[in-house]
């Protein structure tokens, strides 16, 4: 069995001087750990769920909150990913891992549960329906507004879905590069090499060549996540060399500065790198009336939260500390254009609070929109990324909306009997893939049918869509399971079938 590891770094941290690293708490450490070995459709693994044990073990000698879970099927994993995200809060670091059977398919990677179905050639769609798009997973996170978030995917780099005699569907062979700004990826292997799991039939290691290096320097005091995968880098190396095989992990780093998971870095250390970021390090004693100068600066970075409406998009941004003015361009090139004002005041800072939305065309491509601030004393910080993805904001804000009123998905009506709509479905169905009902049943069992999403007009209903249904009259409740786009599931949610709206 071949292996990978992603490891995606990002989310906001503190900046601090390289002479002095000052340990900063997060609210809290949370973190998801998943391995599957038993699949029942593709070639089964031996070492996952060992390396989640081990990985679980770690991050909870490090004051994580651990959600543990192996060997998960399609649902399964959608739970966990659910509680993950519900026990989430602002300002959390947030672990997230998963050994198992990952897939590429157009750069895009998707994490297989256990009961993935086999897909043959031409058959993409299978993956797609029945996996979890590891991008999503990283989306999902960001906005609950952790401060630093680590991704790990342990995946294999073989096609899982191959079976002599047959045309296997077609992906890569690997996962995916996903780097972006605020990111820090390492890999178990460089492009084009294949990871080990064991270094041959007498390896008795538990793990996987790469996870048994990777948790022992994760584990070391006062490594910086470089550091981590530098030194992994160099034994994985190694080690695959005595056994003539090419591996070396590789890395790519995207962050300002250093994340340290495990401790304070040494002083004497922190003068070999750049500027330290440190994520939600274990929690020491503070001195006593430290100064300001010796307080660490935390960047002020903008969130965004897109809305898709009938004019264009609406981009609402956030900061943690007053602002006085906001300007923005969207593009690599051209001026920056300044939102102006509300006639509303900012008690913090006395003066006119800076309008905080960007308005952009309904059809405005792909593409990153830089802001920039001014602070209270009226000083420009330097342009801050956001990246615009039209198709991934629509599905976030749609499913914001629905989980947000999901007292609304249905609604009874008295008319020639009894009916059920579910119009507040369709108009946000672009969040949706699969919509499954039960009649007088708490278990879903019927697929409801939904028209395709329009992303040029993507809360209008086609005239030919059908939005209710007729119920016997004896129906007393409904339930409503939501399948969203990402490949995870809704609460099961029961109604009243009471055509006076009691629910």
């Amino acid at each position: 069995m071949k292996r990978i590891l992603f490891l995606a770094v990002l989310g906001l941290a503190l900046s601090v001087s390289p002479a002095m690293v000052s340990p900063v708490m997060a609210q809290k450490r949370v973190a998801l750990v998943i391995g599957n070995d038993n699949y029942q459709n593709v070639s089964p693994l031996r070492k996952a769920a060992n390396d989640a044990d081990r990985v679980a073990k770690t991050l909870k000698g490090l004051g994580f909150q651990v959600i543990a879970a192996t060997n998960q099927d399609r649902r399964g994993m959608s739970n966990s990913l659910t509680a993950f995200e519900r026990a989430l809060g602002p300002g959390d670091t947030a672990f997230f891992f998963f050994a198992g059977h990952g897939f590429q398919i157009k750069g895009e990677n998707y994490l297989l549960p256990t009961d993935v179905p086999l897909a043959l050639d031409g058959e993409e769609e299978k993956v797609h329906e029945n996996s979890f798009l590891a991008r999503r997973i990283m989306e999902r996170v960001k906005t609950k507004g952790a401060r630093t978030t680590v991704v790990v995917l342990d995946a294999c780099r073989n096609n899982p879905f191959e079976r002599a005699g047959t045309r296997s569907v077609r992906g890569g062979g690997g996962l995916a590069a996903m780097s972006e700004d605020g990111a820090f990826v390492i890999y178990s292997a460089s492009e084009n090499q294949t990871a080990l799991d064991y270094t041959s039939d007498d390896d008795k290691d538990p793990n996987s060549v790469f996870t048994r290096f990777f948790v022992k320097e994760l584990e070391t005091p006062g490594l910086s996540l470089v550091q981590v995968a530098k030194r992994t880098q160099a034994n994985v190396t190694e080690l695959a060399r005595k056994y003539k095989h090419a591996q070396r992990p590789a890395y790519y780093d995207e962050i300002v500065g250093d994340v340290v998971l495990n401790g304070t870095l040494d002083p004497a250390k922190a003068k070999e790198t750049v500027p330290q970021q440190v994520a939600a390090v274990t929690p020491v004693q503070p001195s006593p009336l430290p100064s300001r100068r010796s307080e660490p600066e935390q960047l002020n970075a903008p969130l965004a939260s897109f809305m898709r409406h009938n004019g264009g998009w609406s981009v609402t941004l956030s900061f943690a500390d007053p602002v006085t003015a906001i300007s923005w361009r969207f593009g690599e090139s051209g001026n920056f254009k300044e939102t102006g004002h509300l006639n509303t005041l900012d008690p913090r800072t006395r003066k006119r609070m800076p309008n905080p939305s960007i308005q952009l065309d309904a059809d405005a491509p792909e593409g990153t929109i830089y802001v920039r601030y001014a602070d209270e004393r009226g000083q420009w910080a330097e342009p801050f990324p956001i990246k615009f993805d039209p198709a991934g904001a629509l599905e976030r804000s749609q499913r914001e909306i629905l989980e947000m009123t999901s007292s609304n998905w249905l609604s009874f009506r008295e008319f020639n009997g009894l009916m059920v709509y579910y119009t507040h479905l369709l108009s946000y169905r672009c969040a949706i893939r699969e919509v499954k009902i039960g009649i007088d049943s708490t278990v879903p069992d019927k697929k409801l049918a939904i028209p395709p999403c329009d992303p040029r007009d993507p809360s209008s209903i086609p005239n030919n869509a059908q939005s209710y249904m007729k119920l016997p009259a004896s129906t007393k409740v409904m339930s409503v399971e939501l399948t969203y786009r990402d490949g995870t599931t809704s609460e099961v949610k029961t109604f009243r079938a009471d055509p006076r709206g009691n629910r």
